[in-house]
């Protein structure tokens, strides 16, 4: 869907502030995505972005909704995975298996492929069923000497579920794999590693200064909201709330 020039350039302003927050502050991003969703709710990039903000934030009704709307506007079943992970979110762990087994997964690339043997694995620990998450992990994938962006945290969820079962020194030569292929640090392989081996950090200094008072906060830098020429969008923000009541009565692919 075509927007006009200036309504575009808003629209993509606020999406690029969810994109850049999303990590540091989700709370802000998510204030941004709803600026975004007033202004182009019609807008698959705009439905997909207020849902990840959604979820960031734990709001994982919200986000289901705006992810069900996006793969209604796209088609793509990319987004299964993190919809499943929402109905773990949501204390429905049955629900995330039985989209484990539906078609959309052979559909899947590679990596989300792995993410939905993730979220499956978390859905048997959920309802705990510790040695069927173990077995759901036991992949190709797993065993592969290879190193792709997924590689840490499918070792680092093997070896935690090892840990969770009891299975310590399987566990810690899982998370020596996982620090091994986590060159950017994406998880806590390191401190685990310590943890089982006893080794404890203290921080020498501590939170206060040599003065013994407390150091000084950092400066809020984060941009106030982007301002938007929303105020005659009426017809968007019908259709938003159109939508989302939508999207809470169609539940489509997920079974109960």
């Amino acid at each position: 869907m075509s927007l006009p020039k200036t309504l575009a350039e808003d629209v993509a302003r606020n999406l690029v502030m969810v994109a850049r927050l999303l990590d540091e502050d989700p709370e802000q991003a998510y204030a941004y995505s709803r600026i975004a969703l007033r202004l182009a709710s019609r807008v698959a990039a705009v439905r997909e972005a207020a849902g990840f903000a959604a979820y960031a934030t734990q709001k994982y009704a919200e986000a289901l909704a705006e992810f069900r709307a996006s793969r209604r506007m796209t088609g793509s079943v990319e987004l299964w995975p993190v919809m499943a992970d929402c109905e773990r979110g949501l204390g429905r762990p049955e629900r995330a298996m039985a989209m484990a087994g539906e078609p959309e997964v052979q559909k899947l690339d590679k990596a989300g492929q792995v993410e939905m043997r993730l979220v499956a694995a978390g859905a048997r620990r959920d309802m705990g069923q510790i040695d069927a998450a173990i077995v759901t992990l036991q992949s190709s994938e797993l065993a592969s000497s290879a190193v792709h962006p997924w590689t840490p945290r499918l070792r680092y969820a093997y070896a935690d579920a090892l840990l969770a079962a009891g299975r310590e020194d399987e566990a810690r030569e899982w998370f020596g794999k996982a620090l091994e292929a986590d060159k950017d640090g994406s998880t806590d392989a390191s401190d685990r590693l310590a943890e089982l081996d006893g080794v404890e950090f203290v921080d020498a200094l501590g939170d206060d200064d040599e003065d013994g008072a407390p150091a000084p906060a950092p400066a809020d830098d984060v941009e106030a909201p982007v301002v938007t020429a929303a105020d005659d969008l009426d017809e968007d923000d019908d259709a938003d709330e159109d939508e989302e009541d939508d999207d809470q009565d169609e539940d489509g692919p997920v079974k109960a």
